[in-house]
């Protein structure tokens, strides 16, 4: 952290904040520098917003709300076609911005983008999404009907591994349902977020209707914790998310906090062992393990146990490399203190006793040695009360678990806290069955190692990697931003004889 932006023989640019429709200068004199992970090259210089910031900010999309919720919802859907038509012709550049400061290759930056773009098209959906629902002669010529009603001023905090799709699940639902929005995007990658900003305004998102701090620990107090704030959308680590939760629902506010994660695939002997065996090692090592839906724990299922040395040789063929660099599979993780946390760990899988398939750790890349590297890293003989099981990794590390039998391996992932995303690789179907019914995890994959749902469906990630019971986006964010409200009418022509004084709760 710096009182001003880093000197240097360039001037480092300045991340704005967007306040009202206008990008504008931070006043603030706290900085933080954003920083490519392949090279340490000092990318941008991001304001820590001061409370005034954040208090305009809140102030522009209220006052921009007053207007926005009655805007007709057919606009509202043409500004999300128009933004999704706008992303697309600017993939390309969103992209490399991306994997300059978070690290990913270009192809899972466009991967990123594009998950996110998905739900930009869903919200083009708004005008059947939004749907009421009617019943005609409840009681004698009474009808009753419910309408869905947007809920004001919303929040949204995202994590620093997908700076373009969880901003794109967040923002686009939020203001197609008729709110305002305010993004907190991470310090640590925010021009991506800025550049889908960008795109927004020029999709014609009204002035206030969606504004843009930055910030840390203070900033998501304010916003969790102010009054003309009516909900908080959260995706990021379990510590930050039980704050957030808990600060904001003390403060009456709607929330959704989507957490960490320890992902398991089950692997059956019985599986395609090649389709199998690539789809885990891709899970695990794809974005350098920084995904909360990564496939951290491979459990093997009795003879599948003997595919140790097949995962290994998979996992060996996959290229280090700088994201922008041809040919990569994983890039950097994100920070110089990200790589010492998860060497960390692999040092404590090793004094726990668990054993060193291959071992990533002094991995160079020619061209990039000041590079935050860590190659893939792979330990079997891994039980449920070592660290490098019980804590997130969020690297490219894999951790092998050795069962006997489905059963086993079901009360296995069941006995962890976690519940984001769970995969079992089988040609059975009545092990898969007796595993999507057993299985006590949000969202399944049969054959699938990364089951995200498309957002037709919603993200349904449980127990310890979730609070709140609506989830980001698909039909259940559609209820987390708007309120129903039921009306029961009856209308009286001018001939209508009166039944006299009614003094009881029925209607007929």
């Amino acid at each position: 952290m710096s009182s001003q932006p880093a000197a240097s023989a360039a001037p480092v640019v300045t991340v704005k904040l967007l306040l009202n429709g206008k990008f504008v200068e931070s006043s603030t004199q706290e900085w933080q520098e954003v920083i490519n992970p392949a090279t340490q090259e000092v990318l941008a210089s991001v304001p820590f917003a001061t409370d005034a910031e954040i208090n305009a900010a809140v102030a522009a999309a209220k006052q921009a709300y007053k207007t926005w919720k009655n805007t007709p919802i057919a606009a509202r859907a043409r500004i999300m076609l128009k933004l999704q038509a706008l992303v697309r012709e600017h993939m390309s550049r969103i992209a490399h911005t991306l994997s300059a400061e978070q690290g990913k290759t270009l192809a899972d930056a466009e991967g990123d983008i594009f998950r996110g773009l998905e739900v930009v098209e869903h919200a083009c959906s708004i005008g059947s999404l939004q749907l009421g629902e009617f019943a005609e002669n409840v009681a004698g010529g009474v009808d009753t009907y419910s309408i869905r009603q947007p809920i004001g001023v919303c929040v949204g905090i995202t994590p620093f591994n997908f700076p373009a799709m969880i901003p794109l699940w967040m923002f686009p639902m939020a203001i197609v349902c008729g709110n305002t929005f305010i993004l907190k995007p991470s310090e640590q990658d925010p021009l991506t977020p800025m550049l889908l900003a960008e795109l927004a305004l020029e999709a014609g998102i009204p002035p206030g209707v969606l504004n843009i701090i930055h910030g840390g620990k203070r900033a998501v107090d304010a916003l969790c914790s102010h009054p003309d704030i009516v909900a908080v959308s959260f995706v990021g680590s379990t510590g930050v998310g039980t704050h957030v939760y808990n600060l904001a629902s003390q403060h009456g506010k709607r929330v959704q906090s989507m957490m960490g994660a320890k992902n398991h695939a089950v692997v059956m002997p019985d599986a395609h062992k090649e389709q199998s065996l690539n789809a885990v090692v891709g899970s695990t090592f794809g974005a350098a393990g920084q995904r909360c839906m990564a496939t951290s724990v491979t459990v093997l299922v009795g003879a599948a146990q003997a595919w140790i040395p097949e995962i290994v040789a998979k996992a060996k063929t996959l290229k280090v490399n700088a994201g922008s660099e041809k040919g990569a599979d994983l890039g950097p993780v994100i920070s110089k203190s990200a790589k010492q946390r998860i060497l960390g760990l692999v040092q404590d899988g090793l004094t726990e006793g668990a054993k060193l398939e291959l071992d990533g750790r002094s991995v160079k890349v020619l061209g990039f040695e000041h590079g935050n590297f860590i190659g893939p890293t792979i330990f079997s003989g891994v039980t449920a009360k070592m660290k490098i099981y019980t804590q997130e990794i969020f690297g490219p590390v894999m951790v092998i678990v050795s069962v006997n039998s489905l059963d086993e391996a079901i009360e296995f992932v069941n006995n962890n806290p976690f519940g984001n995303g769970v995969g079992i690789f089988t040609q059975s179907g009545a092990a898969a069955r007796k595993f999507q019914n057993e299985i006590d995890v949000g969202q399944v994959g049969i054959n699938v190692p990364i089951p995200v749902p498309v957002p037709f469906f919603s993200f349904t990630g449980s127990r310890g990697s979730k609070l709140g019971d609506l989830g980001p986006y698909g039909k259940q964010v559609v209820q987390f931003y708007t309120q129903t409200k039921t009306i029961t009418a009856r209308w009286f022509d001018d001939s209508a004889t009166s039944s006299g004084v009614n003094t009881t709760i029925s209607l007929k």
